[in-house]
């Protein structure tokens, strides 16, 4: 699992930093003796330049990475966080046309493996300098060996998203194919990553790396910024394209082409990483002062053929992995549903204030499955919960394949048709089995009376009792509740959904639960 703490408090700590620059009492301007990011002599670039370098890369056997002395791998988490990029050497500083700023991360710690950045302008590209001098670091900071194998571990994006004058970040790219973003006024949660290969295998789960990143300079007066990246893996290698707009919801707009060294089977597309450790359907097993633990509370999926699915997520005992098969799907994401305070109260994690993430596919992606992946943790400081497009169709060496698909992370939720589950709660029944309450969203409109809906729950082993629908007066909404008894079930599927008599009225809520 992804120990997600550590990038999470290296973003919180430069976020900091960074409003201390820009914000009230910030620092004077830049002097002379502020070195900024510096750029190396241009060479011609063209898009296409990408897209052969990958399928170069793939005829060719793998090479491991050129890695940073293992002196800076060895750093503790409090020596890494001890040096920092110091704003005012940002790329674009001082362009008044470019309204986004670039920051670069220093290498270490859990990013042993240096990427090339390099920046375009025009028809040329030109590379980003690696220089210790435009970082800050305490005494904390120990000597280190400095030679040619450094090199940025990554880099953030900031735009002026909430005040004039203030650049917040809104992205972030660094450590293997990984990145994450934020809509205006969010923290991070979720991540993203290029490419998944042989997620939860038995043989072990490959990580593909970016290498190279080049970013355009945006157009005057536009935050919209264009990334293209390079990727290597044993197995595979990808040219990618990035289309960033920052605002309330940030959008992404990706296209990738994959090209296959070796045969894949199992390679993952608008792969997502996330952390659930409990709610309301196992907060028994937690004892910890808050409602709640998780930067994502559900799998919801839009069918090609149009059903919405909503599927709670779940911290198990043991490693599960469950399909929903699918052709063309329309979307599919990681959500955050809880959105107010009290629903974790939790005054330093603020997970009420975590993105979700959706992922719309730009054509049709064929026959599939979306993948979800959930790691049993005691500690939410780990990512446990992966989900991902994995098409059926093996990509067999030599070959390539394209994909294209929108991202966007929000504090959006609500996708596809149909009453949206606001929350789901499980726990024993006084009379013996298990007894399930789903809270769904209020109408539109007039009020649906109870009566006449037909609450549709069934489960593929143990047996449903007494399904009941009512008006929950707290929500505006209404409650499906049933109880559960697993007999001598170890693992049961469950799926319900409220109807009326003549069409579907909510999502479908799927579950499983296991003894």
């Amino acid at each position: 699992m992804l120990r997600r703490d550590v990038l999470a408090g290296l973003m919180g700590l430069l976020a900091t930093r960074a409003v201390a620059q820009d914000g009230e009492g910030a620092a004077p301007a830049p002097e002379a003796s502020e070195p900024g990011l510096q750029l190396g002599d241009p060479a011609p670039f063209s898009e296409s330049e990408v897209r052969t370098l990958a399928a170069d890369l793939a005829a060719q056997p793998y090479s491991e990475p050129q890695r940073i002395p293992d002196a800076w791998t060895d750093l503790s988490y409090d020596q890494y966080r001890s040096i920092w990029f110091d704003p005012r050497n940002a790329l674009w500083e001082n362009v008044e046309d470019t309204p986004v700023r670039v920051d670069v991360f220093a290498p270490g710690l859990y990013f042993p493996t240096p990427i090339r950045i390099d920046v375009i302008e025009g028809q040329e590209a030109r590379p980003v300098l690696f220089s210790l001098d435009v970082f800050d670091k305490t005494d904390q900071f120990p000597d280190l060996p400095v030679d040619e194998t450094l090199g940025y571990s990554g880099f953030r994006l900031r735009a002026e998203l909430e005040q004039q004058g203030i650049f917040t970040e809104f992205a972030v790219f660094q450590g293997a194919s990984y990145f994450r973003g934020i809509g205006a006024g969010q923290i991070y949660g979720i991540s993203a990553r290029g490419l998944a290969i042989d997620t939860a295998e038995p043989s072990g789960e490959e990580f593909p790396e970016f290498r190279r990143f080049w970013l355009e300079r945006p157009a005057a007066g536009s935050d919209e910024i264009i990334i293209h990246a390079l990727l290597d893996s044993p197995s595979a290698t990808g040219a990618y394209k990035f289309t960033i707009q920052p605002g309330d919801a940030l959008e992404m707009r990706v296209e990738a082409e994959i090209f296959a060294r070796d045969r894949l089977t199992h390679f993952g597309i608008g792969a997502l990483t996330s952390m659930f450790q409990f709610d309301e359907t196992n907060r028994h097993r937690f004892s910890d002062f808050r409602s709640a633990v998780h930067d994502s509370d559900g799998l919801l999926m839009l069918s090609g053929g149009g059903e919405t699915i909503w599927r709670p997520l779940a911290n198990p005992r043991t490693l599960q992995v469950s399909g929903f098969q699918d052709e063309n799907p329309r979307g599919f994401g990681l959500m955050q549903r809880a959105r107010n305070f009290e629903d974790f109260a939790d005054l330093q994690a603020l997970y009420h204030r975590r993105p979700s993430l959706w992922i719309k596919p730009g054509e049709g992606w064929g026959v599939g499955e979306v993948t979800l992946v959930e790691i049993p943790t005691d500690d939410e400081i780990y990512d446990n919960i992966v989900a991902y497009w994995r098409p059926r169709t093996p990509l067999e060496s030599g070959q390539s394949r394209a994909f294209s698909y929108n991202m966007t992370w929000s504090s959006r939720a609500e996708y596809g048709k149909g009453l949206r589950v606001l929350n789901t709660r499980a726990g024993d029944d006084r009379g013996g089995g298990l007894r399930f309450t789903i809270d769904f969203a209020p109408e539109n409109g007039a009020l649906t009376d109870p009566d006449s809906i037909i609450p549709l729950v069934r489960a593929s082993q143990g047996e449903i009792v007494a399904p009941i629908v009512e008006r929950n007066p707290e929500t505006g909404g209404l409650r499906l509740g049933f109880k559960f008894q697993p007999g001598d079930a170890e693992v049961s599927e469950m799926r319900a959904q409220l109807r009326t008599p003549n069409a579907p009225l909510s999502e479908v809520w799927l579950y499983r639960w296991t003894e």
